[in-house]
């Protein structure tokens, strides 16, 4: 597959056809920025009753993330993101902060916003981010990276036949909203950007 291969030419990101001179301050901007996207979006949760792990909206900042920034700066801002939290910054969901959250249940899905944030990223280097089949389907190629590390980290707290009741099913829904709105939002934007009158 040609989102792969590690010698395929990079196409530019909506961040690079944005800012196509930004320098490092911009691009250090833009990850402390997507950072607090991330950490906005873990503060919209939702209680399961059947799950231990919260529905929140930080999975979408972090994938978009990688879908605006591409893998580097994705990664980036998901790498600044769980810094900030680690070190007690009520950025985790409902407020939550410190070491002690990697231990708990939702361990193992903020370890995969990482791979999943650069992956999304990657694929938007290949140019998935400019068509709504391609932009939804790298959504939920990162999302996948987001569940096969979260279902490893939750197994320590879940018998494996509970799995994939608490850990995957419940928020296929949300994924799936949150990838009809990347088909929806970042196509439209590429096409803005394209239509951008010269300076």
């Amino acid at each position: 597959m040609s989102a792969m291969n590690a010698y395929a030419p990079s196409l530019p990101t909506l961040s690079d056809a944005v800012f196509p001179e930004a320098g490092r301050l911009v691009r250090a901007s833009e990850v402390a920025a997507m950072s607090l996207v991330i950490a906005l979006g873990a503060q919209l949760q939702v209680p399961l009753p059947f799950s231990p792990v919260p529905m929140t909206g930080q999975t979408f900042g972090v994938l978009m993330a990688g879908m605006l920034l591409g893998a580097r700066g994705g990664a980036l801002a998901v790498a600044a993101y769980l810094t900030e939290g680690l070190l007690g910054l009520p950025f985790f969901a409902g407020g939550a902060a410190g070491p002690l959250v990697f231990a708990g249940p939702s361990g193992g899905y903020l370890i995969g916003f990482l791979p999943a944030a650069w992956f999304a990223g990657l694929l938007a280097e290949q140019g998935w981010d400019r068509t709504p089949v391609r932009a939804a389907a790298a959504m939920l190629a990162g999302s996948a990276a987001i569940f096969a590390c979260g279902v490893l980290g939750l197994a320590r707290f879940l018998p494996a036949s509970e799995l994939l009741r608490a850990g995957v099913l419940p928020f296929l829904p949300g994924d799936v909203v949150k990838a009809g709105l990347a088909a929806a939002a970042l196509p439209w934007a590429w096409r803005l950007v394209s239509r951008r009158p010269l300076p």
